[in-house]
């Protein structure tokens, strides 16, 4: 049996591999992949915070500003007054327009992979890395 500390460098490994294969893509878009999963966050949890979102993400908030920035300047979210000083984050139309070519090139980049590997959507290993993250997010 496989060391278990070996999975944190095998699934880092998957996440670079997927930047790397995605940053063109993503590029025509405007975006990075990082920038893609904040639109992806958005539209997942409409209304969402900028904390909310750098949690969900576990990444900084320096970064998840840089990221909602760009984002706005590309028209693709909105701050919208929450309540008390809560900004909320909200995709426009020309945002909810690009989240299916954002979702599509993230789910052929996992398809592919898949594919390679005889992987399926029903592996018990899909639940187990899920559980594993909601652990870090609801902490």
């Amino acid at each position: 049996m496989k060391d278990l500390g070996y999975l944190a460098q095998d699934i880092s490994i998957l996440h670079r591999k997927y930047y790397k294969d995605t940053r063109e893509s993503f590029k025509e878009l405007g975006l990075n992949p990082t920038a893609a999963c904040v639109l992806l966050t958005v539209h997942e949890y409409p209304q969402v915070n900028q904390n909310q979102v750098a949690k969900s993400l576990v990444i900084d908030k320096g970064l998840t500003t840089r990221e909602v920035n760009k984002l706005q300047s590309l028209d693709y979210l909105v701050k919208v007054a929450g309540s008390g000083k809560a900004q909320l984050l909200t995709l426009t139309k020309t945002g909810e327009a690009v989240v299916d070519q954002v979702q599509t090139i993230r789910r052929s980049w996992w398809q592919a992979r898949f594919d390679e590997t005889g992987i399926d959507a029903q592996s018990p290993l899909i639940p187990a890395i899920e559980a594993a993250v909601a652990s870090i997010i609801d902490d």
